[in-house]
């Protein structure tokens, strides 16, 4: 069961980020350094006479993943891949890479695909894990930390989802036990991701 004071700190932190994004109209991103000097958290925590403080490494999950069981084909089928674009299809050679969160849904046995368009090149990975339940909460705020909530993708709290504007553009999902992970250059905006987002909320169990 997801802390409730967690729950609501990360809506928190969604709504902020919402208002924060909207008023400066640009991506949110962390202030950089005044022009007039420069100072680091060592020299700050010496002038103060305390120690900086040490990040807390995030805890290896000693509760075990769930398997998803679908094949690329019921995450997205054929009919739906070829709705949203005619010219995507299956990328036979697709591998996630090391250190994405494709990988990590792979390692936590879940079931990672990739449609490959045949004229512009570029590839969508769509990735779907049943984590291990003690690690679905830590997702979620890292979610929200660093990227943009989008409500069209699901109705909160049911579903939670959220956009990471780049190169690629980055899709994270929640709905129950499940995390869906999205990555393509052709997502350079919310919405387009959202027909395929609907298509795996929709072909996932309830």
């Amino acid at each position: 069961m997801a802390n409730p004071t967690r729950t609501a700190a990360r809506a928190a932190a969604a709504v902020t980020a919402i208002l924060a994004c909207t008023l400066a109209m640009t991506a949110c991103a962390s202030p950089s350094k005044s022009a007039g000097g420069s100072s680091s958290p060592s020299a700050s925590a010496n002038a103060g006479g305390t120690k900086a403080p040490t990040p807390t490494p995030t805890p290896t999950p000693t509760d075990p993943p769930t398997p998803v069981t679908l094949t690329c084909d019921q995450i997205v089928t054929p009919d739906q891949a070829y709705a949203y674009n005619p010219n995507f299809g299956t990328d036979p050679g697709y591998q996630p890479k090391d250190g994405s969160l494709e990988k990590q849904v792979a390692d936590w046995k879940g079931v990672t695909c990739a449609w490959l368009n045949q004229t512009s090149g570029d590839v969508i990975e769509i990735a779907v894990a049943q984590p291990p339940a003690s690690a679905l909460e830590g997702l979620k705020n890292a979610a929200v930390t660093a990227a943009t909530p989008v409500p069209t993708y699901g109705v909160p709290p049911e579903v939670e989802g959220y956009f990471k504007q780049g190169t690629p553009g980055q899709v994270q999902v929640f709905r129950g036990a499940y995390w869906i992970v999205s990555d393509s250059a052709a997502f350079f905006e919310p919405g387009d991701a959202a027909p395929l987002m609907e298509s795996v909320l929709a072909n996932l169990p309830k």
